[in-house]
């Protein structure tokens, strides 16, 4: 089966591309199909759309566990109290042992004075220590939570 032929018209030789005789076709109509359903994938089925919330206390609900707001609302309560437990600290245990190196006491109540204008140096002063001390806390806790529950 001569596929492509052709005469040089300076030459006596003539050149031809040609397959060579089969006695079978090169693919059955069984061999085409399975090449042509492993060439061919049929799209994956789309995902069914959520179902839809039955009313305002099933959207309230699906919204509450979507977000998180649960454990948003406990680790804001959990934080308020934190606060006012580090501030009893601060003042009961830290303070008194600061007052005892300080002659006039109270130094929540210093103040520093340019003229007309007064800072308010030991209100700044605790509170910075209450940061440090909920700082340091928080650290802690988050460590010791690392070591237990996050490995």
């Amino acid at each position: 089966r001569t596929i492509w032929s052709t005469r040089c018209p300076h030459s006596r030789w003539q050149r031809s591309i040609s397959f060579p005789k089969t006695s079978r076709p090169l693919q059955s109509p069984q061999e085409l199909r399975k090449i042509r359903e492993s060439l061919v994938k049929e799209p994956a089925p789309p995902t069914p759309p959520p179902t839809p919330p039955k009313g305002f206390l099933d959207e309230f609900i699906q919204f509450l566990n979507k977000y998180g707001i649960v454990g948003l609302a406990i680790a804001f309560i959990m934080g308020g109290a934190v606060k006012d437990l580090v501030s009893a600290l601060v003042a009961d245990v830290f303070m008194p042992l600061i007052t005892f190196f300080i002659p006039e006491g109270g130094w929540r109540e210093a103040v520093w004075g340019l003229g007309p204008i007064v800072f308010k140096v030991g209100h700044f002063a605790g509170t910075m220590l209450d940061f440090v001390v909920i700082a340091i806390i928080v650290f802690l806790m988050m460590k010791q939570l690392e070591k237990t529950i996050l490995n």
